[in-house]
């Protein structure tokens, strides 16, 4: 610090101020500073710093491994919300949403000394090892899994479900039909109970239901059954790759999408709007879950602030050419 001070020709104090965002500091001088800190490849210590504030500036994220759109777009909607926060982000990811694995990552991250943890919990186990988190320690857990005493940002899966099945009734359509996601997710039977309850609002027959896999392989499967029967007019699908498998199927058995069936997904993946034809699907803002979650977290972190609450997101319907009236 002195080196830098030595070259910009002001105190070190002054480069202090200009580290730590000081509004007292002229902009040329702190324009100056920050030159010289380039010239120099000036790093602060961290490990000074956490020593001498009782902040590390470090905040744990824990994500799983996976592909599924969703969870990844949570991942970096949070990374991105901490690093607009000033905050370096320590993340780790499991191979299993089990309690034991969800319990290491936590141990790793204490070892970092990060201020606060914010982890991807789409299902109770992971939701439910986050209440196990020393206590002082700021938590927030993302994803379906809602009832634990930890704060969590979720979205309303159900809101989102029962939105597009109005969509699809509101289309002249006798019923929906529904290709679910896994059962052991939070998510998809929210999702499940949307759809269902849209249907029983409207007075209307409740087709049975397959749960399976958030895959299009899944979809495709599950579309050449339900393409084989002419009554059906409407298909909400989980998520749109099995949105995606739901279209082939209809396609090889001559089904025209929308003429003869109307399709909607679930997630709004970058794809969708160039399905063949376009996916009408339920869109889930993750920035703003991202946002909202460090809201959540850093508020643990002040003194005086209130308890935390947790939040439901609202997710929104976007119509392409994939559904049409009946």
């Amino acid at each position: 610090m002195r080196d830098v001070a030595r070259l910009a020709g002001v105190s070190h104090q002054t480069v202090s101020r200009v580290l730590n965002d000081h509004p007292s500091v002229r902009d040329e001088t702190r324009a100056r500073v920050l030159e010289a800190m380039r010239a120099l490849n000036y790093r602060r210590n961290l490990a000074a710093r956490t020593l001498a504030t009782r902040r590390s500036g470090i905040l744990g994220l824990i994500g799983f491994e996976s592909t599924l759109y969703g969870p990844a777009s949570m991942l970096y909607g949070i990374e991105d919300a901490a690093r607009a926060a000033g905050y370096f982000v320590s993340v780790v990811t499991v191979r299993s949403l089990d309690r034991s694995a969800v319990l290491e990552a936590v141990d790793r991250l204490c070892a970092q000394a990060v201020e606060g943890i914010v982890a991807i919990a789409p299902k109770e186990s992971a939701a439910n090892a986050l209440e196990q988190i020393p206590d002082g320690l700021g938590r927030v857990g993302v994803g379906g899994a809602g009832e634990t005493s930890v704060p969590s940002v979720r979205f309303d899966n159900a809101a989102g479900a029962a939105l597009a099945t109005r969509h699809l009734l509101d289309l002249g359509h006798a019923t929906v039909h529904h290709v679910g996601g896994p059962s052991d997710w939070p998510e998809a039977r929210d999702r499940v109970d949307g759809w269902r309850a849209a249907l029983y609002a409207a007075d209307r027959i409740v087709p049975p239901v397959e749960h399976g896999a958030w895959t299009a392989d899944f979809g495709y499967e599950q579309g050449r059954i339900l393409a084989a029967d002419r009554s059906v007019s409407a298909i909400f699908c989980a998520n749109d790759p099995i949105a995606l498998g739901v279209l082939r199927a209809l396609h090889e058995a001559g089904r025209r999408v929308p003429d003869d069936v109307s399709v909607v997904g679930f997630d709004d993946v970058p794809e969708a709007g160039y399905f063949l034809p376009p996916l009408t699907t339920v869109r889930q803002d993750f920035g703003e879950l991202g946002r909202r979650s460090l809201d959540l977290l850093l508020g643990q972190l002040e003194d005086d602030a209130p308890a935390p609450a947790s939040v439901l997101l609202a997710p929104q319907l976007v119509t392409r050419a994939s559904t049409a009236p009946a």
